[in-house]
């Protein structure tokens, strides 16, 4: 099939080839564990609710920790103490950069899924074109199999680039999610990161004093 495909076949091996690498990549550094490693999260902020870690040791075991979690925890540590905007705004800056670099690779997906096809259909027009002129030049009068092997041998490379696309189509949906739900939820931990160490926070963490009333002499 691929012999019959002709040379509109290379160009689509090459976008399955790269899919495949890609795909391999992405679902190697969108796991849960590597974005968002449960154990550390949990871990800091019982630690920050307990009072038991201070500013340097928190961004300390941040920078120590490869997880992208770690880096958005990292900017606010750095804001400690800082106004609870201000803190927001780091987590804010950070977790931008660190949406991106997850969505890296997806636009390579996305272009797989939108040039196989068409690629495909390139393919099928030169092989009608290629029957046609085949047709028209030979002795085929009457001959309808010439024309159907012709168009069977066209529509190959059709079917190869939409097998090519579907599956990146689907890949892109499938990874498009999973980033949404990792930076969702870095997201909610940052906010609970804003409610322990921004200003306002260690104002409520202070103890109030009850006046003392003196008794009348």
């Amino acid at each position: 099939m691929i012999v019959a495909g002709g040379p509109i076949m290379v160009p689509i091996l090459f976008c399955s080839f790269v899919l495949l690498l890609v795909v391999f990549e992405r679902a190697v550094s969108l796991r849960r564990g590597r974005v968002l490693p449960g154990p550390f999260v949990k871990r800091f902020l019982h630690q920050l609710r307990e009072g038991q870690i201070d500013r340097e040791m928190a961004l300390r075991r941040c920078e120590e920790n490869p997880s992208h979690v770690a880096r958005v925890f990292a900017a606010a540590v750095r804001k400690w103490g800082r106004s609870a905007v201000e803190v927001e705004q780091a987590i804010l800056d950070e977790g931008e950069r660190v949406a991106n670099n997850l969505r890296r690779y997806l636009r390579v997906i996305n272009g797989v899924a939108t040039v196989s096809p068409l690629l495909g259909l390139l393919g099928t027009v030169w092989g009608m074109m290629v029957a046609f002129n085949t047709i028209a030049t030979a002795d085929a009068m009457g001959r309808a199999e010439l024309l159907a092997g012709g168009i069977s041998q066209a529509l190959v490379t059709t079917a190869a680039g939409l097998s090519v696309a579907i599956p990146a189509l689907l890949f892109h949906l499938f990874f498009a999610g999973r980033i949404d739900r990792l930076v969702i939820d870095i997201d909610a931990y940052g906010q609970e990161l804003v409610n322990q160490i921004s200003a306002e926070a260690a104002l409520e963490k202070q103890p109030t004093r009850k006046p003392i009333l003196r008794k009348a002499a």
